[in-house]
């Protein structure tokens, strides 16, 4: 009964979410971002930070983990063993850890069970607190840090310490004699399907997560809501090409983006390349994956005059348990993957990599 369900109401009741929500607007997306930027300028450590990076540090960005309580809905469940391997092998290489939002989903769960069930996973973020080096910046679907008054004594319980919130933060990096700058943001702001709508929480606590519960639907694959996706992943191109001298990183859309090119759309790029250079070999490979669907991302709307300087660090709650972040350290950006496998244990791949003087290039 469970697999005819699946089957018969998972489309329907997408859809029928997407239809009753608001869509980003570029101009208001547009606005939201350049008045966060502003403000973090101006006043550093109200809504975000400022950070003077160094060559000799490595910072690891992961976004939209999605932490629930373990229930047959909860995305984060297969993806948990992955997200704590990845954060114990960058605390023992000394990498800064910036958590770019929706880390805790309370749209679905109350504070206290998700606080409850994931007690290893706080643990493992508090070993960054202890150098000083972790970074918490609040999204949509964890809101909650930013604006009820107890979430500082939450924050203060898990952590054993007290931890800023913030909204966004700026990493200025020499280069060269030249400054590039890279702007961290959930990437939700202006955007009504998840900032601020009450159909949207409403639809998710009420209807989607008992729903998703007990058909046991995790809908972070490329099936699913890519039109939207990318549409508001071609609006962060658009902000960002307006820019100078800057690159941005955002989550929300869950979608990993590097070079202002999803995932998939680079590995269409490579797969055309290979076919002209006669690698038979490596066109197996890509064909072999994008049939087999493991290619995370959707192919969007490219702006032609795009600076190339849009990254976005997917999620960590794919269905299949992998989770995708953004490295930046030893000169270079990288788009990274975690994945399980078997006899073997969780591993790190790298997906994208590029060194930081081309973006910097590319922006002047």
């Amino acid at each position: 009964m469970r697999v005819f369900l699946q089957k018969l109401l998972t489309e329907r009741v997408i859809k029928l979410a997407n239809k009753y929500s608001s869509r980003p607007a570029p101009k208001r997306v547009h606005e939201a971002l350049s008045a966060l930027f502003k403000t973090i300028l101006k006043d550093q450590g109200k809504q975000g930070l400022i950070l003077d990076f160094h060559s000799d540090q490595r910072l690891i960005i992961f976004s939209d983990q999605h932490k629930g309580n373990r229930n047959p809905g909860d995305d984060f469940a297969l993806s948990e063993k992955n997200y704590l391997a990845a954060l114990q092998y960058y605390n023992e290489e000394q990498f800064l850890y910036c958590s770019l939002g929706d880390s805790e989903e309370f749209w679905k769960y109350p504070v206290w069970s998700v606080l409850k069930h994931n007690k290893a996973t706080f643990e493992q973020e508090a070993q960054f607190l202890k150098r000083d080096a972790f970074f918490k910046i609040f999204g949509n679907h964890d809101l909650y840090w930013d604006n009820d008054p107890l979430a500082g004594y939450h924050l203060e319980k898990i952590y054993g310490r007290k931890v800023k919130i913030y909204e966004g933060m700026i990493i200025r990096i020499l280069l060269d004699s030249r400054k590039l700058v890279i702007f961290l943001t959930h990437g939700h702001q202006g955007d009504l399907q998840s900032d601020g709508n009450w159909f949207s929480k409403w639809f998710v606590s009420n209807i989607w997560a008992p729903f998703q519960a007990y058909l046991r639907i995790n809908p972070n694959t490329p099936a699913f809501d890519n039109q939207l996706k990318s549409a508001h992943n071609a609006i962060m191109y658009d902000w960002t090409a307006q820019q100078n001298n800057m690159a941005l990183i955002t989550g929300h859309t869950h979608q990993p983006v590097f070079n202002s090119l999803t995932h998939l759309e680079r590995t269409y790029i490579r797969l055309d390349e290979a076919r002209k250079n006669g690698q038979q070999d490596m066109v197996q490979k890509l064909e072999a994956e994008l049939i087999a669907g493991k290619i995370s991302g959707d192919t969007s709307p490219r702006q032609v005059y795009s600076k190339n300087t849009y990254f976005n660090t997917g999620c960590c709650c794919f269905n299949d348990g992998d989770i995708t972040g953004i490295e930046i350290g030893d000169g270079k950006i990288r788009l990274i993957k975690w994945k399980f496998i078997k006899d073997v244990g969780s591993k790190r791949f790298v997906l994208e990599e590029t060194e930081l003087t081309h973006l910097l290039d590319t922006v002047m």
